[in-house]
């Protein structure tokens, strides 16, 4: 579970529990159709599953993560 999800709103918010409204924003969900990547830890995937029906969440594969490297620029004069 180190990897990220990908998570999208994929119905809306309107008529739902307050609890519900609360975790989707909480998660940095606010308009359906939204998408946000979030880090893959238990925390979130409870968030997810109290809101299943709403979202659509993926896995997202490939992630390549850069600890400790830093990219020199070069400026041109």
């Amino acid at each position: 579970m180190s990897g990220m999800l990908k998570i999208t709103l994929v119905k809306s918010m309107i008529g739902r529990p307050e609890k519900h409204r609360r975790v989707l924003r909480g998660m940095g969900l606010t308009k359906r159709g939204r998408t946000v990547e979030l880090k893959d830890v238990p925390s979130v995937r409870g968030m997810i599953n109290k809101v299943s029906y709403l979202v659509k969440a993926e896995e997202k594969i490939g992630v390549e993560e850069k600890i400790g490297t830093e990219e020199k620029i070069d400026e041109v004069k």
